[in-house]
This record gives structure tokens, sequence and C-alpha cells, in this order.
């Protein structure tokens, strides 16, 4: 499994208007300069998370976009397979794939499907609350 470009980006993305959702709807062009990422690919991105009901948007003066929910209700995974379309580690486990003709006689198939319940079960269980606001190393002195 490899995570695309589209996929790291939602999560941040994600994150941004996580730590940003005191703001209200925050706009396309804010979320663009924070993160780093060219307008015109984030909207694409956008659009599969309004799509999906990740994100609301709002067109016009004060519009932009807000996370549907706390932080604390998007499993990672969930983000992660709107724009990947699959987190399966071999093309036979991804959903609406034809059954394998070798699949009697496959002798790794039992290790695939561990690895792919080991990647679900991970990125569900964490969330875009267990993200948002990590200090960075080094930072989590007090004074």
């Amino acid at each position: 499994m490899l995570v695309s470009t589209k996929g790291r980006y939602a999560l941040r993305i994600m994150i941004d208007l996580a730590e940003h959702r005191s703001e209200g709807y925050i706009p396309l062009k804010e979320t663009a300069r924070r993160q780093d990422i060219s307008e015109k690919y984030l909207e694409g991105i956008l659009k599969i998370l309004v799509r999906n009901k990740l994100l609301a948007g709002l067109r016009g003066k004060g519009g932009g976009y807000r996370l549907t929910r706390p932080p604390e209700d998007y499993p990672i995974g969930d983000i992660l397979r709107l724009t990947e379309l699959s987190l399966a580690p071999v093309a036979c486990l991804e959903e609406g794939q034809p059954s394998c003709p070798r699949i009697s006689e496959c002798r790794t198939l039992s290790m695939w499907q561990g690895l792919d319940k080991v990647i679900r079960d991970y990125l569900d269980h964490i969330t875009l609350a267990d993200l948002i606001g990590q200090a960075e190393p080094g930072d989590d002195y007090v004074i």
C-alpha cells in the first residue's frame, strides 16, 4: 500500500480544518496557503470530502469549508479510503475485484488478509483528534 499525494493532502487539509474549527468556515485560499497546496489541486480533494459529507462547504463572502462533526468522529481510515479508493495491500483484496482463479491454491492469501486487517484496524483507530495539536518533539517542557 502506497498512500498517494491526494491521500496525504486530504489528511493535511482535514487536520488543518480541525485545528481551526473554532473559526467557522475556512476559505480555501487560507488552507491552501497554510498547507502549501495549490488551490486547484485542493479543490478536487475538497469536492470528494464534501460529496461524502466529511466537510460542509459554503459559497460567497464568509464562505469556505468546515468539518461536519467533531474531530474524534473522523477515523483516518475513512478519509484515506475516500481518496485512495483502496487500502488493500494486494489487488485481489480490493473491494469489487473478481475472485482470483488461484485462490484455492494461494499460499500467501492468509498473510495478505492478515496485513489488510492490520492496516484497516490501525487506521480506523486513529482519529483526527489524535493528530491535531500534537507538539513537535522536544516541545513538551513546562516553565
